[in-house]
């Protein structure tokens, strides 16, 4: 990887495009109404995805970038999972009958806050409003530090096939810097309980710059971590945006590494990862050579949606819980925000949708362009645009972000088939953002670059 276009290209602030367009450009327009609509609407033959959003926890990581709150008080979350009972009902009736459902994604917060039997509650809801296949992807994110072996055998009996769990980095000091102590023995404990659980699909989240750290200690993490030989790995570049995350305030800017720093240590975990035998997914994900993974990054049918890489195939992604984003054939939808806002409206009986934004044929197919570049690092714009009923040539002359790239030596272009070097694969943002129409780079909304 070059130094040199990390010291270019990475402070660049832009999306990680886990959709497109990307969250900001939500607009208030689109309601409960909308969103209605659009269930009803949904093909008869059309399988969903359901994403799950629990914003709790004991106490704040001070690098979350996540919706969530701290909770002491337990009948506080009970009470949100008789809001998130109600939601799916509600979701469910507008549909008017039971589609399928392929992968199902607790994320948070803490999803494992709710007790044991709430969340089987939650589960067994599901499984009477949706259809859920035999095979689907049931995974939940996890901290490590409060899972119970209650929940864990709720897990189990639920049906939980796939576990996140959020390490970021084993170095003390830098676990003290971020409010987040959480010891390699308790890491190592809870895969223990999942895995005689029989829940065998083991996800681990890395972060790199983040304050303190070091190439020495991200490589420590990586060496601790393969001795517990998780499935995949996610290793994300810390974001650090205090002006719309005040606890992030907390954390000293002062002991935050700089751009290089930050391509060094991303450069130093994807070659240990790499070196064990896994293969790096796009941009920012790992797996074992025969993880489900892995074979769709090999075969071209690797997704990426909100929660990042995925092999999930579906069309439709129906988002329950406070700050919950959907995405339906006509466009995205986002929950209220605020916990009280999503349950006043849920108990009235209407949707809680917030605002989003409806899909025009261009945002389509500047989506699918983005989603192979995230994906595989280049596109066929041939193909691509022929689907769409659109000229390659237009696209390309409308990339005009692309000039430098391709003088840089960061992208090549044969005809229409682009593609990311792969001495700069770490810029693949830069390179999809060349075909975002919607970027505003004056305004700082999203990480950096690298």
């Amino acid at each position: 990887m070059r130094t040199d276009l990390a010291a270019s290209y990475g402070e660049e602030r832009l999306p990680r495009y886990t959709s497109y367009p990307t969250a900001p450009h939500f607009s208030p327009e689109i309601g409960a109404d909308t969103y209605s609509r659009w269930l009803s609407e949904l093909p008869s033959g059309a399988s969903a995805s359901l994403y799950l959003h629990v914003p709790f926890c004991r106490e704040m990581c001070w690098y979350c970038g996540c919706h969530t709150q701290i909770v002491r008080r337990d009948e506080l979350v009970a009470a949100y999972q008789r809001t998130l009972l109600s939601e799916v009902t509600l979701v469910a009736d507008t549909i008017g009958r039971r589609i399928k459902v392929e992968h199902i994604h607790f994320g948070g917060g803490t999803p494992t806050i709710m007790a044991p039997e709430a969340f089987a509650e939650v589960m067994a809801a599901m499984r009477q409003a949706f259809f859920v296949l035999p095979s689907a992807e049931i995974a939940v994110e996890i901290d490590p530090r409060t899972l119970t072996a209650e929940m864990v055998e709720a897990m189990r009996l639920s049906g939980v096939n796939r576990a996140s769990l959020g390490v970021q980095s084993f170095d003390p000091l830098v676990q003290r810097a971020i409010n987040r102590v959480q010891s390699y023995e308790q890491t190592a404990s809870v895969v223990d309980m999942l895995r005689q659980a029989g829940i065998g699909g083991i996800n681990f989240d890395l972060i790199y710059g983040l304050p303190h750290q070091t190439i020495a200690s991200c490589l420590d993490t990586v060496r601790r971590s393969l001795e517990l030989a998780p499935d995949r790995f996610s290793v994300f570049g810390y974001a650090h945006v205090p002006s719309f995350k005040r606890h992030q305030r907390m954390i000293n800017e002062a002991h935050l590494p700089d751009g290089l720093a930050r391509h060094d240590q991303a450069c130093a975990i994807a070659n240990a990862l790499k070196e064990a035998g896994y293969v790096q997914i796009g941009l920012d994900h790992f797996a074992r050579p025969d993880d489900a993974m892995a074979v769709a990054y090999e075969q071209g049918t690797l997704r990426r949606n909100f929660q990042g890489y995925t092999t999930d195939k579906g069309e439709v992604l129906l988002g329950f819980g406070a700050s919950a984003i959907g995405h339906l054939p006509q466009g995205y939808v986002q929950n209220e925000v605020q916990i009280g806002a999503y349950q006043q409206s849920i108990a009235a009986g209407r949707l809680a949708t917030a605002k989003g934004y409806g899909l025009t044929d261009d945002d389509r197919l500047r989506a699918d362009i983005i989603e192979r570049i995230m994906c595989e690092f280049g596109v066929d714009l041939g193909d691509i645009c022929a689907r769409h009923g659109a000229e390659p040539k237009e696209m390309l002359q409308s990339a005009s972000r692309l000039k430098s790239l391709i003088s840089d030596g960061v992208v090549r272009l044969d005809g229409d088939r682009l593609a990311v070097a792969n001495d700069s694969r770490f810029l693949v943002r830069s390179v999809a953002a060349a075909f975002d129409a919607h970027l505003d780079p004056g305004k700082q909304l999203h990480s950096r670059a690298v």
